[in-house]
């Protein structure tokens, strides 16, 4: 994560990780939608209940964010269960 984004985060997250506000420029929705997106573990299928459960951990709209993250192509969804798809990787 460069310095931008963890300014952006910064903005967004309270002390204790949760949202305060979705952000609603394109750019800075991208960076917390990534941010998210790192609490999904690559290769695991998720309920549809587990994903609500995770995302809501971070924001009370969890059904908006899950929307946006697979409308951004960090999860994908298929017959109920959810996958992560995109998203930065640490190597």
């Amino acid at each position: 994560m460069d310095r931008t984004d963890a300014d952006v985060l910064a903005n967004f997250l309270r002390p204790d990780g949760t949202l305060h506000t979705i952000p609603t420029k394109r750019a800075k929705l991208f960076v917390v939608l990534d941010h998210l997106a790192q609490f999904f573990e690559p290769g695991r299928r998720y309920p549809e209940s587990e994903v609500n459960e995770i995302v809501e951990g971070f924001h009370p709209d969890y059904a908006a964010l899950r929307r946006y993250l697979v409308d951004d192509q960090f999860l994908t969804r298929e017959r109920g269960f959810y996958w992560r798809s995109g998203g930065s990787v640490d190597v």
